[in-house]
C-alpha cells in the first residue's frame, strides 16, 4: 500500500486531522480500488477533449439578497445593510462587498430565479441536481457520470476529482454518488484536497526545495515499480494503477506551490481556518481545481466556507465576501487567459436562499423557495442576469430555473445532450440523466 501523506495540522471539529492522503489500493474511492477504476475506464473509452466541469459548493446556502439580488425598495427589516455597485455590464447590479465580480460581469451569468431545492443541508443538489431526500432515485453526480461516458483524458489523472473535505456536519460532505453507474465511477478524493506536504518513498513535497529532488524521488518510486517481483506478479490493471502514481502529474496537479507567486496572490489566501460545521475558505482550492482540470480532470467538486448566517449575517458576510470575490474571479480570469473558458464550465451553487426578513439576531434563515447562482465558461452566453425574484426576494417571479436544468446545462456543455442521450447503468439499460429538464436556452440556445 503506497500512502502520501501530509503533514498533521488542526484537526476538524469531527476530530478529523487535517492530513492529505492519496493511496494505492482503495485510494478514497469508498471500497474501489483505482485498478478496479481502470477496468471501468477502459470499458467507457478514452477520448482526449478538454471539456471539464468545476463545481463549486457554498455549505449552507448563502443569502441570495445580498449577494446577487439585492432588494432597495423593500422596507429595511429585509433589504440589509448592503448596498448595489454597477458591474462592467450595463443595468447588472450586484454587492458591493464582491467589487472583482462586477467587474468581470461580463464573463459570468447569474441566476437569480433558481428553485427545486429543500430545508437540508447536504451536497448532493449540488453535485448532481438532486436533493438527499430524493437520494433513493440513486442518481449519479454529474463526476461519477462524466467519468462513465468518457473516461480519463490523461491516463495518470483520475476523471473525478472531488476535493471536498470530511465536516462536522456530514452531509455537507457526503461522497458524491456513484448511483445506478458502477462505484468504480466514484471520485479520486484527496483528504484535504492540495498537495502541501506529500510524501513520495519517504521524501515530502515540504522538504523537496526544487524541481531536481521531486524527480529523483518520483524515479526512486519509479524504479521499484519497474523492479519489483510482487508488482510484475499483479494483473494488468493493478499494474498501470502503480504506474499512475509513479508519474509526477497528479501529485503536482494537486500541489498549488508550483504556481508563481503573482498566480498565487491573485486567488488569495482566503480562511484555512473551518468555519462553522463546514469547511474552510481554502481559496487555494479554487486553483488546485484549475489546476487538474488542465492536467486531464474532467470534473472538480470543491467546498468553500459556512454560509448559514442565521446570526451576524451582514457582520460575516462582510469579512466571507470579498475571500469568495477573489477567488472565484481569479478562477474566471485564469480560465479566459489560459484559453479554456469554451472547455471549461464552472457553476457555483449553495444548499438554497435566505429568508427575506432579517431574524432577531441580525441574521437571516433557511430559505428553500428560491436562491440564485453563478455560472461561467464552457462556451456559454455570459455577461448576463436570468430570472428574477418579486419585491422581497422570497418567491421566483419570473423565468423560475431547476437546479436540474443547470445540469442539463452544465451536460450539454461536455457534449451531452440530455434531450435525446441516455447513459447505460450497470446492467446496461439506458438512464435518463434529468428527467423533465433541459439546458437553459438563454446560456446554450
Amino acid at each position: 500500500m503506497l500512502t502520501i501523506l501530509g503533514e498533521r495540522r488542526a484537526r476538524f471539529c469531527d476530530r478529523v486531522s487535517r492530513r492529505n492522503f492519496l493511496r494505492i489500493g482503495a485510494l478514497s474511492l469508498g471500497g474501489l480500488t483505482l485498478p478496479d477504476l481502470l477496468r471501468a475506464e477502459a470499458r467507457a473509452g478514452i477520448t482526449d477533449s478538454r471539456k471539464a466541469v468545476i463545481l463549486i459548493y457554498l455549505p449552507g446556502g448563502i443569502s441570495h439578497q445580498d449577494t446577487f439580488d439585492l432588494k432597495m425598495d423593500a422596507p429595511a427589516e429585509i433589504r440589509g445593510e448592503f448596498k448595489p455597485i454597477p458591474t462592467n455590464v450595463d443595468g447588472i447590479q450586484i454587492c458591493e462587498h464582491m467589487p472583482r465580480l462586477a467587474r468581470i460581469m461580463d464573463k459570468v451569468a447569474i441566476i437569480r430565479s433558481l428553485v427545486g431545492a429543500r430545508d437540508e443541508h447536504a451536497n448532493p443538489l449540488c453535485l448532481s441536481g438532486y436533493t438527499l431526500a430524493e437520494r433513493r432515485l440513486n442518481h449519479p453526480s454529474l463526476g461519477a457520470v462524466l467519468s462513465r461516458v468518457f473516461g480519463p483524458r490523461d491516463p495518470a489523472i483520475p476523471p473525478f476529482v472531488d476535493l471536498i473535505p470530511k465536516t462536522q456536519h456530514q452531509p455537507y460532505s457526503l461522497p458524491a454518488a456513484t448511483g445506478w453507474l458502477s462505484p468504480a465511477h466514484a471520485a479520486v478524493k484527496p483528504n484535504e484536497g492540495a498537495a502541501d506536504d506529500m510524501v513520495l518513498k519517504g521524501i515530502s513535497l515540504q522538504r523537496l526545495t526544487d524541481r531536481r529532488r521531486l524527480l529523483e524521488a518520483t524515479d526512486r518510486f519509479r524504479r521499484y515499480v519497474e523492479t519489483s517481483p510482487a508488482i510484475a506478479g499483479m494483473d494488468s490493471f493493478t499494474r498501470k494503477a502503480f504506474e499512475i502514481l509513479a508519474s509526477p502529474k497528479l501529485v503536482e496537479a494537486l500541489d498549488h506551490t508550483r504556481e508563481p507567486q503573482a498566480i498565487r496572490d491573485r486567488y488569495g489566501t482566503g480562511d484555512l481556518r473551518v468555519q462553522g460545521d463546514a469547511v474552510p475558505a481554502w481559496n487555494h482550492h479554487f486553483l488546485v481545481a484549475r489546476r487538474l482540470v488542465e492536467a486531464g480532470a474532467r470534473c472538480v467538486t470543491l467546498a468553500y466556507g459556512f454560509w448559514d448566517t442565521h446570526g451576524n449575517n451582514f457582520g460575516y458576510l462582510k469579512k466571507y465576501l470579498p475571500m469568495l470575490d477573489q477567488a472565484i474571479s481569479a478562477l474566471v480570469e485564469d480560465l479566459h487567459e489560459r484559453g479554456l473558458d469554451r472547455d471549461v464550465s464552472v457553476a457555483m451553487l449553495g444548499d438554497f436562499g435566505r429568508t427575506p426578513m432579517i431574524n432577531k439576531d441580525a441574521g437571516r434563515d433557511h430559505w428553500p423557495r428560491v436562491s440564485n447562482a453563478l455560472l461561467a465558461g464552457g462556451g456559454m452566453r455570459v455577461g448576463q442576469v436570468i430570472g428574477s425574484t418579486d419585491r422581497l426576494g422570497g418567491e421566483a417571479d419570473e423565468r423560475p430555473v431547476h437546479y436540474r436544468d443547470v445540469f442539463a446545462t452544465l451536460y450539454y456543455n461536455v457534449g451531452i445532450d440530455v434531450r435525446t442521450q441516455t447513459v447505460p447503468d450497470i446492467t446496461g439499460r439506458p438512464r435518463v440523466l434529468v428527467e423533465g429538464h433541459e439546458p437553459i436556452p438563454e446560456l446554450v440556445g
